[in-house]
């Protein structure tokens, strides 16, 4: 499988670009999507929002309090910009609609390196399976990508290209007055965006090896709660140090094929960004269990010196 890839991006250079996991989660009580129109309009803005960032969609999921999307990008940096970017945008459609400000402290976003061909696997598979999050079928939910994926629908004659839209029709249907003359995107006769014409469904395909019985199988035998923890739960959440270290020591052997406390200053050195971009953690947590000095762990983390080492 060929987890990193040269690929075209909405700029229209070809970049190495690898696969991230991006999550939008409403906190407490706030709840995302109260109807079919925030439905509508978060799909809308996940596609602005990588045109704008320069990134690539593979799959998405949207739910009432939470949304998935599955994006290929150059960097962790760019991945992060994207999340922040439909946080923004999003903030701004809900406060609009619904008159409630400071909905931004309300959603948090987080951008996760799929780093392994397992990872990838499961998370391009649970993506879609949150359609039973709304208590949906997969292959029938209408906010996901999953019917992009191997055919399973393709788009009707009567689909218009969002390139040929006027300002007004643009502000009208992506609730944006951005420009899109260069996208393949297609809108339907209900005014909604079709999946097939913005998801990267040859990418997905590919790390499935093109076969769709390994698609749904892994779909169906995903530890739900697994995948949850990972890619939800765990990136924002602080754990003990003892579980911190089973994770190190896993993240270590993916990586490396080594045990944590066998390899080189230089190889933790490589993998600290990893474990604090994508974990909630400290830079006193990442010293005790990776051995090392508090002040060599906030300059491999680019942490200013002096904040977080107590």
């Amino acid at each position: 499988m060929r987890r990193i890839v040269l690929h075209e991006l909405p700029d229209g250079s070809v970049r190495q670009v690898r696969p991230f996991h991006v999550s939008l989660k409403g906190l407490e009580s706030v709840v995302l999507c109260r109807d079919d129109t925030d439905y509508d309009a978060m799909v809308k803005i996940l596609c602005v929002a990588a045109k704008r960032k320069n990134v690539v969609i593979i799959i998405y999921a949207v739910v009432s309090n939470h949304c998935h999307v599955a994006i290929l990008a150059e960097s962790q940096q760019d991945a992060d910009a994207y999340g922040i970017e439909l946080k923004k945008i999003y903030s701004m459609w809900f406060s609009h609609r619904y008159g409630e400000r400071n909905i931004l402290k309300g959603i948090d976003s987080q951008a996760l390196s799929l780093d392994s061909d397992w990872y990838v696997r499961n998370a391009l598979a649970y993506i879609p399976r949150n359609a039973l999050d709304n208590g949906c079928n997969v292959n029938e939910y209408r906010w996901s990508g999953y019917r992009a994926m191997f055919g399973i629908e393709t788009p009707g004659k009567d689909c218009r290209r969002v390139s040929t839209l006027s300002r007004r029709e643009t502000r009208a249907l992506l609730h944006t007055s951005d420009r899109f003359r260069d996208v393949p995107w297609l809108i339907d006769p209900s005014g909604q965006l079709v999946p097939a014409s913005f998801c990267d469904h040859h990418y997905l395909e590919q790390v499935f090896e093109r076969d769709q019985s390994f698609f749904l199988k892994t779909i169906g035998g995903l530890n739900n709660a697994e995948m949850k923890h990972r890619l939800i739960e765990a990136p924002r959440q602080m754990i003990p140090d003892s579980e911190y270290h089973k994770l190190a020591k896993e993240t270590c052997q993916r990586w490396y094929g080594s045990d944590l406390s066998t390899i080189s200053l230089e190889k933790k050195i490589r993998l600290l960004p990893y474990l604090y971009r994508t974990t909630k953690t400290s830079i006193p947590q990442l010293a005790r269990v990776l051995g090392m000095e508090r002040e060599k762990v906030a300059a491999a983390i680019q942490h200013p010196v002096g904040n977080n080492l107590s």
